[in-house]
Order: structure tokens, then C-alpha cells, then sequence
């Protein structure tokens, strides 16, 4: 008789304890970009008043952003190139993800080595051979230049995502797709392509923030404001000391840029779950 209320109160002990972990990550995670919301609507002496939601919200730091430099070009310069390089990924990915997975040749294992070798390197180690390469082609400050640079980074992870993914399929579908009549490439594209979605839209995904962040790359490769993505953008507002640094644009444009990944996360969240847990499919 003595157990039944000691276990409850273990019990409920352990989920109180588990929702107070919960929220405690929430607060972690989320008040950064509440507070970053909150300054953006702050103008003047209030910038620097600890308030939890500003007396009086203004959104002159919004329009200043667009209004003083060309912030509007800025984010669509980021929205062509991450889109464009993740397209790109995943056109290459999946394609090389269907050899690499399903195929046997030989030179397949050092393959995948040289491709996870290739994300292993700091970006900094490869920016001096980049430029060469950049200023060879003669690609400096263009969007083309950010396009191929951001191209070393996202296609090995999304290489290995899809590969993952498409060794788990079930090789049955394979078997039956040559019995009638397909090619590899009818087989991809027709079999194997509409079962990887999940996967896709989770590679995607990752590829599509990599690239729409990217900072270090993005500062080399261009030079004028009109070829410049939104993170360099928003790291060249200045001003004369810390101080005087307008930190109500800043933070508008920060709450500006995330928005568009807060909405594509909620959008595929589902596909994004799936794709992660690709591991749980059997043949």
C-alpha cells in the first residue's frame, strides 16, 4: 500500500522536472530573438533600457534598414544564391547519392571518403585557393562567385544524407523497375525519387540555411553593396564607436533575415522529421 503513492510522487516529480528542463530550453533558445524583436522596436535612449517589450514601439528601425542602404537587394541576392545552391545540391546529390548507394564499382568507398574529407576543412583553409580560382574564371563580385563557393560546403553533407537514405530503400523496388524496361536514370527520377522526398527536404533545408548564413565567403567574393548578401550587409552597418552603432537597425535586420528560416522550418517541419529518422526504413 505504500508504494502505489511514492511511485506517483516519483512520478510526478520526474515530469515536473522534465517540463521545467523544457522550458528552460525553450527560454534559452527562443529569448535571444525575442529580445532581438523587442530592441527593433526600441528607438533613441530606449535601445539601452532592460525592458522585456518596449514602452512605446516604433518601426522607424525597419524602415531605416530598407530606406539607407539597399537591404531589399540584399535579400534577394541571398534568396537567388541559396536557392540556386540548393538546387544544385541536390540535383548533384541525388544523383551522386543513387550511385554511390545503389551501384558497385570500383573506387566507391574512397569516393565517399574524399566527399566527407572535403567538408572536413575549415572554411579559411580553402578561401586563398578559392579566390584564385574565382578571380581565374573571372567571377569575382558576382552572385556566380558565392553560388560556387557556397557549393563546397553543402554538397558533401547533402552526399551523405541522401546516400543514407538511399541505401535503406528497399532494393526490391530497384529489381522490379529493371524487370520492365527502366534505365538508371528512369529509375530515379521515376522509383527512387518520389520515396526520397522527406530526405530531400531535410538536406534541402539544411543546405538552404548553410548558404543563406554564410558569412566569411560571401565578404572575400564580393565587393560592392549591389552584389552583397544580407549577412555582409548587416555586418557593414556602422558607426563611430559601439556605442553609436545603430543597434535598432541591426536588430531589425536580423529579425528581417530570420524570418524567411522560421517559416520554411514550420512549413517542412514533418518532411524534415522523416528525413532525419530515414534510418528507420526497412528493406
Amino acid at each position: 500500500m505504500t508504494r502505489a503513492p511514492s511511485y506517483r510522487a516519483r512520478r510526478r516529480v520526474g515530469r515536473v522536472a522534465f517540463y521545467l528542463l523544457l522550458a528552460a530550453i525553450l527560454i534559452y533558445t527562443v529569448f535571444p530573438f525575442y529580445w532581438a524583436i523587442v530592441t527593433s522596436l526600441k528607438t533613441g535612449s530606449a535601445l539601452f533600457t532592460p525592458n522585456l517589450w518596449p514602452g512605446e514601439p516604433s518601426l522607424a528601425n525597419y524602415v531605416a534598414v530598407f530606406r539607407e542602404q539597399p537591404f531589399a537587394r540584399n535579400i534577394a541576392n541571398s534568396a537567388i544564391v541559396s536557392l540556386a545552391v540548393t538546387l544544385l545540391s541536390l540535383f548533384l546529390g541525388v544523383t551522386a547519392a543513387f550511385a554511390l548507394g545503389r551501384m558497385r564499382f570500383r573506387g566507391r568507398r574512397p569516393t565517399m571518403l574524399v566527399v566527407l574529407g572535403v567538408s572536413m576543412f575549415p572554411q579559411i583553409a580553402l578561401l586563398s585557393g578559392l579566390y584564385e580560382l574565382i578571380r581565374w574564371l573571372g567571377l569575382y563580385n558576382s552572385l556566380w562567385a558565392l553560388i560556387l563557393s557556397y557549393m563546397i560546403f553543402t554538397l558533401p553533407f547533402t552526399v551523405w544524407i541522401l546516400t543514407a537514405f538511399m541505401r535503406e530503400l528497399p532494393r526490391e523496388l530497384e529489381e522490379a523497375a529493371i524487370v520492365d524496361g527502366a534505365g538508371p536514370w528512369q529509375t530515379l527520377t521515376r522509383v527512387m525519387l518520389p520515396l526520397m522526398a522527406p530526405a530531400m527536404a531535410a538536406a534541402g533545408l539544411l543546405a538552404f540555411i548553410a548558404a543563406w548564413n554564410e558569412f566569411l565567403f560571401a565578404l572575400t567574393f564580393t565587393l560592392t553593396n549591389d552584389q552583397r548578401t544580407v549577412p555582409v550587409a548587416i555586418a557593414l552597418i556602422s558607426g563611430s564607436t559601439a556605442f553609436e552603432l545603430p543597434w535598432g537597425n541591426i536588430m531589425a535586420a536580423s529579425v528581417v533575415v530570420t524570418l524567411p528560416l522560421i517559416v520554411l522550418v514550420l512549413i517542412f517541419q514533418r518532411r524534415i522529421v522523416a528525413g532525419l529518422t530515414a534510418g528507420a526504413v526497412k528493406g
